[in-house]
């Protein structure tokens, strides 16, 4: 009877399936009052600033957060000791824990699961740097099937990308050594961007690598100069990766601030092992961004204080959902018309082969850069190569080249220019009504838009949609002269576009606003 008893539980656990959340979160300096000499200067226990007091509320604060995420599993970054994680547990009560640290470094690495960490292992970046911290892996027992966890803390930009390259390196040498069905998954504080290497590419402060970066051509989340859509990472044979930010839209892609500016430092990048339907796999659309009232408010993180004893981190958690069933993907192949389209231009970073848009209108020109538009379809820049297009000309032109400027995205050369008609309507018509539109919604990038009436102040212009307050950043050309402060304007002809993460209205003449 015992025998069937333990047969019975054994089978049962096989076929058992669950699903389980996996998250990461930089918690922004949780340090303890054992004074190790390592601390930052801001950290030095028992001072005015770092006592008993401040501890407990950043025990309290950073311990209620992860209780409400609720998650399986969490990767946490920027944890000074053992006896720090150990403070935080005892409120959270995770039954297996893994800490690491270098000796003379100020912070480490930590995992908190609900279930088995069966080994774990130190991947050592740079053993004659402090400031290179290792990498944390663990292999966890999820209902008898192992999932690997890299937890991560690169360097940050402070240093120039030469420095953080070494860690995907040491991540690709280590994932190497796995089978191919084994179910692995890279997260923590990359501090890069998922889309790194278009967004630092114009930084000469990051930038001493050529434009290669670690997060994109070392782990490759990116191939032939494009970011791996889903698609492509599912037909790619090669050692490629998937990052989760992809499944949210460009204006949710954020889980730290700079200077107001979206970036995705902290990443959940996924193996292709997840989506053979074996083992372990990854839910689709599952990736979300944590961020409750009480972290996240008016458009700022609520970070942590020291001062003042207030806030929670500078960073917000993010956090996906797997599962131990089967999980069948499927996914659609791009239709080859679509490619003659401007929108296509918004799905790719850059071009592999030259593309023929038909029937491009030119609805605005400044200088010799102008805005194609097609009926019925998105917009576009054409930078600095338009001398030979005319105003309210329809053209048939080859696209050889496109780029992101900081985001914003353009195209850099043409060729096989076909001048075709002038249009007979008002160049206006297909200028977008502010009145009718959500400008600051990305898929308006590179409209030209009329009927916005707002009210100038230092940069910004305040304007009323749908009876909410908004406001949007103006930039204005260097020769443009700009509107005194608490100044009403009425913008008849204004680009929309954008610098880093921020939408804003450019302002090319003097005829674009009055």
């Amino acid at each position: 009877m015992n025998k069937l008893i333990i047969f019975t539980l054994l089978l049962l656990s096989s076929v058992y399936s669950l699903d389980f959340k996996v998250a990461s979160y930089n918690v922004e300096n949780l340090f303890d009052l054992h004074y190790d000499r390592t601390e930052y200067k801001e950290y030095i226990p028992n001072t005015k600033i770092h006592n008993k007091k401040s501890y407990k509320i950043k025990l309290q604060n950073i311990s209620k957060t992860i209780l409400d995420l609720n998650a399986s599993i969490i990767a946490l970054q920027e944890i000074e000791s053992q006896k720090a994680l150990n403070d935080l547990n005892n409120r959270l009560h995770y039954k297996y824990f893994k800490f690491i640290k270098k000796e003379k470094s100020a912070i480490g690495l930590a995992i908190l699961s609900k279930y088995p960490i069966v080994n774990s292992k130190i991947i050592t970046v740079n053993k004659y740097n402090n400031y290179d911290r290792d990498i944390l892996k663990v292999s966890i027992n999820i209902n008898n099937k192992l999932f690997i966890i890299y937890n991560n803390h690169w360097r940050s930009k402070r240093a120039k990308e030469s420095k953080r390259i070494p860690y995907a390196s040491a991540l690709v040498k280590d994932i190497k050594t796995l089978t191919k069905n084994e179910d692995y998954v890279v997260v923590g504080d990359l501090n890069s961007n998922y889309d790194e290497f278009l967004t630092f590419k114009y930084d000469k402060k990051l930038n001493d690598t050529f434009g290669i970066t670690g997060i994109n051509q070392v782990l490759n989340t990116s191939k032939n100069g494009n970011i791996l859509k889903f698609n492509k990472f599912l037909d790619d044979n090669s050692l490629v990766h998937y990052n989760l930010w992809l499944e949210l839209n460009n204006k949710n892609r954020f889980s730290s601030k700079f200077k107001n500016h979206n970036n995705t430092p902290d990443n959940i990048i996924v193996s292709k092992a997840l989506f053979d339907n074996k083992n372990i796999s990854y839910i689709k659309n599952s990736f979300k961004v944590f961020n409750p009232n009480y972290l996240y408010k008016n458009n700022k993180i609520y970070r942590w204080n020291n001062k003042k004893r207030t806030g929670y981190s500078d960073h917000l958690p993010i956090i996906a959902t797997f599962s131990t069933t089967k999980n069948q993907v499927n996914y659609i192949k791009d239709k080859k018309t679509f490619k003659n389209k401007i929108s296509y231009l918004y799905t790719i970073d850059t071009l592999n082969q030259k593309i023929k848009i038909k029937n491009a209108i030119v609805i605005y020109k400044y200088k010799n850069s102008a805005i194609l538009k097609q009926k019925n379809n998105r917009a576009i820049l054409l930078y600095k190569k338009a001398n030979s297009l005319n105003l309210g000309g329809v053209y048939d032109i080859t696209i050889d080249s496109i780029d992101s400027y900081y985001n914003l995205k353009e195209i850099k050369s043409i060729s096989n220019i076909k001048f075709k008609h002038k249009i007979e309507s008002n160049i206006e018509e297909y200028y977008l009504d502010a009145k009718k539109i959500n400008i600051l919604d990305e898929n308006y990038q590179n409209e030209i838009i009329k009927n916005l009436i707002g009210v100038y102040k230092k940069g910004y212009l305040y304007f009323s949609y749908k009876n909410n307050d908004f406001k949007i950043k103006l930039y204005f050309q260097k020769d443009i002269k700009k509107p005194k402060n608490n100044t009403t304007i009425e913008i008849k002809s204004g680009h929309l576009s954008k610098f880093k993460s921020q939408i804003q209205i450019s302002i090319h003449k003097k005829s674009d606003y009055i």
